[in-house]
This record gives structure tokens, C-alpha cells and sequence, in this order.
């Protein structure tokens, strides 16, 4: 498989991001129109944390918070892992798995923030990738006579 470079995913979207004193429902709403599974949290481009589906589902919902009254800065992952643009997806992919998340922010040389990747990146790609590969073999197959 070639090495896709975080990059180059990037290139395809623009940073949907959040402000700490956002109160969940409006993030939610945010990310459901825009039909992403997390937000990060910044001030001036840097990163305060990151806000996922996860932590609406067992921050707020298992808790019994209100969505309304309870703001990003209150239930947010502060401090998340990031990675660079430069860097392949695989890697990204590997701190995802060694992390147990499954999304990564991605940052620029002084550290910004510039974009994220999500397990979903891998799993699109990837799925093309099987389709072409079944293809070949079906191809193979019935050439060969089976």
C-alpha cells in the first residue's frame, strides 16, 4: 500500500473548529452538520483539547449533564497527542491504536493547528484499495479458468 501523507488528506478539507466556552449542544450541532466525529478546542490556533462524539456520548449523556449549560472547557481531552503534516498516515494510525482514540490532531512546525485525521481517513482508502485488489484477482481468475 503506499504511504498516503497526512498532507495530502489535509489538502481535501478546511479546520472545523471550536472555542472552549462553546457549550456542547452547539458543538454537537456543529459537528453533526458538518458530519465529523470531533472538534479541537483552540485559542489564537493552539490547541486546548479535543472534543469527540465519545465524550458527548459518556461525558454528558452517561453522566446525566446538561448540554446546554455544560461548556467545552468543562468535559474536553486537554492536551491531546498531535502529529506533523509531513508524517505518513500510517503513523498516525499507529499512535491511534497505541492510544486507544481515533482521532489526531495535526499541527504545524510551531505548532499550530492546521488540520485532523481519524481512523476513517485509513478505512476509505483502504476499502478502495480491497475493491481494486478484488478485481485483479476476479481478473486473474477468470483468465486463468477457475
Amino acid at each position: 500500500m503506499p504511504k498516503r501523507l497526512i498532507k495530502d488528506i489535509l489538502a481535501q478539507r478546511h479546520l472545523i473548529s471550536a472555542d472552549k466556552n462553546m457549550t456542547v449542544r452547539a458543538a454537537c450541532r456543529l459537528m453533526a452538520g458538518n458530519k465529523i466525529g470531533a472538534l479541537l478546542v483552540l485559542e489564537d490556533q493552539k490547541i486546548l483539547g479535543i472534543f469527540t462524539e465519545r465524550d458527548a456520548l459518556n461525558k454528558i449523556l452517561a453522566a446525566g449533564l446538561d448540554p446546554d449549560k455544560t461548556l467545552l472547557a468543562q468535559v474536553m481531552a486537554s492536551e491531546p497527542q498531535t502529529i506533523r503534516a509531513n508524517k505518513p498516515l500510517a503513523y498516525a494510525l499507529h499512535m491511534m491504536a497505541e492510544g486507544g482514540f481515533r482521532h489526531v490532531p495535526v499541527v504545524d512546525e510551531d505548532g499550530l493547528a492546521i488540520g485532523m485525521v481519524s481512523a476513517r481517513d485509513a478505512l476509505g482508502q483502504d476499502i478502495v484499495e480491497l475493491e481494486r485488489d478484488m478485481k485483479r484477482l476476479e481478473a486473474l481468475e477468470s483468465s486463468i479458468g477457475y
